[in-house]
């Protein structure tokens, strides 16, 4: 007999558990919809040389490879030499840069997507790491151009996300590409070595300052302890507050042109956030933040639980003005951000953050006797009209059985019509939670219930 087992690097949660991580992504999709954003579905697998066009970092050693045994067999039937390669996909932006050049005659521009589906990494399954995890992502596309107050608009979306999430107070910190590449370009980093430089600064916060200052000091990157110092002290610049963040990138002074267009794009974002009303406490500068993935070229986003800054960033993106360049002659620019799901839902489940005590069922309709089974198939059928969920107990039991399997399950409230109830039509309602019991007519029961379940039925 073969043990049960989840292969590692995946989350597979119970049933209460996946309840809690569903209306966690729901509240998502509903505020991404909120802000005008349309649903789209990519496949899971690309061909691999549209997927590793451009990615970064070591994405293209932790892609997945996969082959369809169908594509296999065709091509023996007709002789080919070879099938084209597919992999499984590691995020959800290069895709939809596929998609957005596939599809551009047909799609409205500025093009506003959202995607909230699974993405595979080949990485080493570690505790809090996953191998296969959901992405929930919003990118604003452009057709020729997008102007730079999306920027801002982006930061507003990841506000009122994490507010009705409501797992903590956040800050949302952003930096920007062309006054890092600025920056660098006066110290005299150039070419390939800026994205070499640019990554390893990415691992401050998970290295250390003084690992990070080794690495830049050796090996292929050679800097003198001079640069090393002012990169370092470079990357320490933050903002408390609006006035604050103002101060601090007025004080950076002039620099290369690269650097100014940065720093010039960072203080209108900054000014656009205020005048969206978005709280200074949920925004600030942090010019230690990279994001190591190649394609970036403008602001870069990742936003921090403050009570739990060890959990990481619980969301990140940036700006991307050149992805779509691989795939079309059109320019395709565009910014978005992205929320690793399940490796937040894993880090506040591990922080005792998520609760998970309730059910999406709103009532059990009990059963206490075999002669009033059809009488509880039509209760329940009348509550489910009234818009309640509704699970139907289908084999008679005590009814101290009942509540405790409708207490294991999370299950809040219980209906139940005995002999005496039937014949005067009544429903005894049982509120498991505070112990509040009433018999009510029927036409009554589901006032009373959607009542304590907030105003009204789901």
């Amino acid at each position: 007999m073969i043990k049960p087992r989840t292969p590692p690097g995946v989350m597979e949660l119970l049933p209460r558990e996946q309840i809690a991580f569903q209306q966690m992504l729901d509240t998502i999709r509903h505020t991404y919809e909120a802000f005008g954003f349309l649903p789209v579905e990519t496949p899971v697998f690309e061909l691999s040389d549209v997927l590793l066009t451009k990615t970064g970092g070591e994405t293209e050693r932790q892609v997945y490879f996969a082959q369809s045994t169908g594509a296999l067999e065709k091509s023996r039937e007709e002789g080919a030499a070879s099938v084209p390669e597919l992999a499984l996909r590691f995020d959800l932006t290069v895709p939809l840069a596929r998609y957005v050049a596939e599809h551009e005659h047909d799609l409205a521009f500025p093009f506003r997507r959202y995607q909230i589906q699974r993405v595979y990494r080949g990485e080493r399954a570690q505790r809090g790491r996953f191998r296969e995890f959901y992405q929930c992502d919003i990118d604003v596309i452009g057709k020729d151009a997008l102007s730079p107050r999306y920027d801002a608009e982006i930061p507003a979306v990841i506000n009122t996300v994490f507010e009705r999430l409501a797992i903590g107070d956040f800050t949302i910190q952003f930096n920007h590409r062309k006054l890092l590449r600025g920056f660098f370009e006066g110290l005299g980093i150039q070419g390939e070595r800026q994205m070499l430089v640019l990554r390893e600064l990415d691992k401050l916060d998970k290295r250390g300052e003084d690992a990070v200052r080794a690495t830049l000091m050796g090996g292929e990157f050679g800097l003198d302890a001079a640069t090393a110092d002012r990169l370092l002290a470079f990357s320490r610049v933050r903002s408390v507050s609006h006035d604050d963040a103002l101060q601090k990138l007025a004080a950076l002074g002039e620099g290369t042109p690269l650097f100014n267009q940065g720093r010039d794009a960072l203080v209108a974002t900054l000014v656009q956030l205020k005048a969206m009303g978005i709280p200074e406490s949920r925004y600030a500068i942090n010019l230690s933040i990279a994001r190591g993935l190649d394609y970036y070229t403008g602001i870069v986003y990742e936003t921090t639980l403050d009570a739990h800054p060890q959990i990481g960033s619980i969301c990140s993106g940036g700006r991307y003005d050149d992805l779509a360049s691989h795939y079309t002659k059109s320019k395709l620019p565009g910014v978005g951000i992205s929320i690793g799901l399940t490796r937040l839902f894993y880090q506040l489940r591990e922080a005792g953050l998520v609760d998970v005590a309730a059910s999406n069922v709103d009532v059990l309709v009990a059963l206490l006797d075999d002669a009033g089974f059809a009488d509880a198939l039509a209760l329940s059928q009348t509550l489910r009209g009234r818009g309640l969920r509704v699970e139907t107990q289908m084999e008679a039991r005590k009814i101290a059985k009942q509540f405790q399997y409708a207490d294991r399950a999370g299950i809040r409230f219980v209906a139940l019509r005995g002999e005496g109830e039937r014949s005067d039509g009544t429903v005894t309602l049982k509120d498991l939670r505070s112990g509040e019991q009433e018999t009510l007519p029927l036409e009554a029961a589901a006032d009373w219930l959607t009542g304590r379940l907030g105003g009204s039925a789901p």
